[in-house]
């Protein structure tokens, strides 16, 4: 059932991007005089499709069949990807029938430099639109709800942050010089900004300010695990039981709040597990709060260390919440599509270039993007939003980079020829074009390798 889940939402999202990329390359297409011969959603064999000639059929398209102005609209095998096939251009179907032609009025290569530039860049276009629409939306409704400390309420066992000098109580002051004046911003320096560095802490502790220094080794892997500093304010809900539990046979329901667990007061979700985790097959005594009503269970955790629960760290601190309205909503959107999705995914590239970030954990592929859609999905629709405005916002970055079988590729071929004023020839195409496939094939296989032997 997970696994089907799993599938779901990935066909969901990848649907979407894709249908937006290509959509953007159709109806630029349609606007400049060329006609699209094809537009697809998924690769490889044509599972079924429709077009105003001889209507909705299943399977291969008969060669004879003239289109004329029309489009075949399709569905094909593999999911991953899609494409438009517009008239007179050498694209992934490889199609050079038309090269020993002359060119006709509807053709790709008969339109003017900038008619093309537009229809290349077009897609691209569409799939920042998309994830400013998002942003745009998730601002205008949402707003933004800061948590407005800077305080360590828990440190997570066995945790980078364990190892250090950090202390509960503390308060960051700054990180790496970095001042941080919320839990968000944080997070932000910790996971995002400083990734693969050493940390640099000042922190407040009983009115002395002290630097805690972290070294890059003892930072260690932060794409595999978690720092490990939690916010003070925090209670462990609980989300959900697990029918046939320990948990559930105790009487503990979603909602209840764990207050103890063997005389040793909770405070943050992350704390309970270690805990449990601690216990397997040893009973504990978990006291918990329900409403103003106080409860109490022995459970004993299984062989596995599990009692059946989903906890939560449910924040009750001091929060900073800032709305926003239809025009102050604009700059707030573009500078969340700027700094979430363009600047962090350069800054990436370059830590994984300097060796920081390890490429084959910095890179996901189709597994690893399921599994990240299922999990924003669980989020909620708000947090699947989210995710798709930034995956949105990569193809768009790494649908411009110069490379063939790329836009980016295309649009270097049509500067070049709005230089020279002569086109690349066919056969440089043919070349380039198989070529950057063949790599970007590879490339593919890699990365799903990864995704694979990376499945916990």
């Amino acid at each position: 059932m997970e696994f089907i889940s799993t599938l779901f939402y990935f066909l969901i999202v990848i649907g979407i991007l894709v249908f937006i990329h290509e959509f953007g390359h159709f109806i630029a297409a349609r606007l400049t005089g060329m006609r699209a011969e094809v537009f697809a959603l998924g690769i490889g064999y044509r599972l079924f499709g429709y077009n105003k000639i001889n209507g909705f059929t299943f399977g291969k398209l008969n060669e004879e069949v003239e289109l004329g102005d029309n489009t075949d609209y399709r569905i094909c095998a593999f999911p991953i990807g899609g494409y438009v096939k517009v008239a007179g251009m050498i694209d992934e179907s490889m199609d050079k029938d038309f090269i020993s032609k002359e060119p006709m009025p509807w053709e790709y290569r008969a339109k003017p430099v900038w008619k093309r530039m537009i229809v290349i860049t077009a897609g691209v276009i569409m799939n920042f639109l998309l994830a400013f629409l998002i942003f745009y939306f998730l601002t205008l409704v949402k707003g933004k709800s800061i948590m407005d400390t800077t305080t360590i309420g828990y440190i997570s066992k066995n945790s980078p942050s364990m190892n250090s000098d950090l202390k509960p109580g503390d308060k960051i002051i700054s990180i790496n010089n970095n001042p941080v004046k919320s839990w968000d911003e944080g997070q932000m320096q910790i996971q995002f900004e400083n990734l693969g560095q050493p940390l640099t802490f000042l922190v407040n502790r009983s009115g002395t300010d002290i630097p805690v220094h972290i070294s890059k080794e003892n930072v260690g892997d932060l794409t595999e695990k978690n720092f490990g500093i939690f916010p003070d304010g925090t209670i462990p809900e609980i989300m959900n039981t697990v029918p046939g539990m320990p948990a559930e046979k105790c009487g503990l329901q979603k909602g209840d709040i764990i207050t103890e667990v063997n005389g040793i007061k909770i405070l943050n979700s992350q704390q309970l597990t270690e805990i449990i985790r601690e216990n397997p097959g040893t009973q504990v005594s978990l006291k918990w709060t329900r409403g103003t009503e106080e409860m109490n269970c022995n459970v004993t955790p299984t062989s596995d260390s599990l009692i059946g629960v989903e906890s939560n760290a449910k924040y009750l601190g001091p929060t900073k919440e800032i709305k926003y309205n239809v025009i102050s909503a604009i700059p707030k959107a573009g500078y969340d599509m700027y700094h979430y999705g363009i600047e962090l995914f350069f800054k990436t590239f370059a830590k994984i270039i300097k060796g920081d970030v390890p490429f084959k954990k910095a890179i996901g592929g189709p597994v690893k993007i399921a599994q990240a859609s299922a999990q924003s999905a669980e989020g909620g629709v708000y947090t699947f939003l989210g995710f798709i405005a930034l995956l949105s916002i990569s193809l768009a970055v790494i649908n411009t980079l110069p490379f063939p079988a790329l836009d980016g590729g295309h649009l270097m071929m049509l500067i070049y020829e709005g230089i020279v004023r002569k086109p690349v020839p066919y056969k440089v195409q043919m070349v380039l074009q198989n070529v950057g496939f063949a790599l970007l094939l590879a490339f593919m296989i890699f990365v799903l390798y990864n995704d694979i032997i990376s499945i916990k």
